[in-house]
């Protein structure tokens, strides 16, 4: 005798619709009583508005559908839930808090929140033991301290990446457990000061569209060429590197400073002059160059490296140049030694021994 469809346990035909998306297995409801109701123990959830945004109607009832089915879940574990809702969808509504539950649940180990109309009001009690993975995408922000709060109670935070369209004014992160950070800033063409620390060996930025920026101070762990080609336009340029490796690749030609005027430049290696090179080469105005070196006695020799050409700030605008920390190291000697060689312009110079290291 052949079986039917509707003999199938209801278990059974729970696991046939997690095999579907989450809007078809919706529909199944209509079917008969037997079906009404299995989709709400699907353990994985996704939900999205991307092809109904210019149908007003369709976006109320999409809300309202979700507002009265998703607390009405029956699974006793929701493995994951994906919400995406346009900005239409709250039309002129407010802003839209997040239930306080959302930041003691233990289970959760991947959260994703993105949208400026999601406020992030971080409650004083949070308990995320099990997040690694959060993504915060152009949110809304209570207050300076929401983003601090978060995270001092992420203890096995892996993953991070927040995009910046937001309110806050400063981002801190302090988490022992991060593996890899991600920071995306766009679309902020008023920007005029920007700061970006990150001593861990992963990390990415990402910058659009900062005409305006006139001050930047990055400091790093590792090459980041990509991040500074990304701030041209500064004029005051502050650059901290722990760890330039001298097996990277040699800097790429392309990107000119053409607005820096002045550059304050620090790294922890030895094996420093290739990035230096390539910031004087790509800085035609620059008029102060302020050095300090910290060398590591681990990392390799000095291996010499070839002034192809002058560069032209060197010949045409330099008047101000500072060493600290010297230590008169053969690295140094070769870099001076060809640097008031070909300084044309420069009017006042200072250099300060090293002498507690010697």
């Amino acid at each position: 005798m052949a079986l039917r469809i509707s003999d199938l346990s209801d278990e059974l035909l729970i696991k046939i619709l997690s095999f579907l998306p989450t809007k078809v297995a919706v529909s199944t409801s209509i079917l008969s009583k037997q079906w009404q109701f299995l989709w709400m123990w699907l353990p994985k959830l996704e939900f999205n508005d991307y092809s109904i945004i210019d149908d007003p109607d369709s976006i109320l009832r999409f809300r309202d559908f979700i507002n009265k089915n998703l607390p009405l879940h029956k699974s006793a574990v929701i493995e994951s839930l994906l919400l995406s809702i346009g900005y239409f969808c709250f039309g002129d509504e407010p802003d839209v808090p997040l239930p306080s539950s959302l930041y003691t649940c233990n289970s959760l180990t991947t959260l994703k929140l993105e949208g400026p109309k999601i406020v992030l009001d971080v409650p004083r009690v949070v308990c995320l033991p099990s997040l690694k993975t959060l993504k915060l995408g152009r949110v809304t922000y209570a207050n300076e301290d929401s983003l601090r709060l978060l995270l001092s109670q992420c203890l096995v935070l892996e993953d991070l990446c927040v995009e910046r369209d937001d309110n806050l004014i400063e981002i801190v992160v302090n988490v022992p457990s991060l593996q890899r950070l991600s920071l995306e800033v766009s679309q902020t063409p008023s920007l005029k000061y920007f700061k970006f620390v990150d001593f861990s060996e992963t990390f990415s930025c990402l910058i659009e569209h900062i005409p305006k920026l006139e001050e930047a101070d990055i400091r790093v762990f590792q090459e980041f060429e990509t991040l500074l080609k990304s701030i041209a336009s500064v004029k005051l340029l502050s650059v901290l590197a722990l760890c330039n490796n001298p097996e990277e690749p040699v800097y790429s030609d392309g990107t000119i400073f053409n607005q820096l005027e002045h550059l304050k430049f620090g790294i922890y290696s030895d094996n420093w002059t290739k990035l230096l090179i390539w910031l004087l080469r790509n800085s035609p105005k620059l008029r102060v160059l302020n050095i300090s070196i910290d060398h590591d006695p681990e990392l390799e020799e000095y291996q010499p490296v070839t002034w192809s050409s002058v560069p032209e700030c060197l010949l045409k605008t330099l008047e101000t140049f500072e060493f600290n920390d010297y230590m008169a190291t053969q690295e140094e000697r070769d870099f001076l030694s060809f640097f008031f060689k070909h300084a044309c312009c420069l009017t006042s110079t200072s250099i300060i021994h090293n002498v507690c290291d010697m």
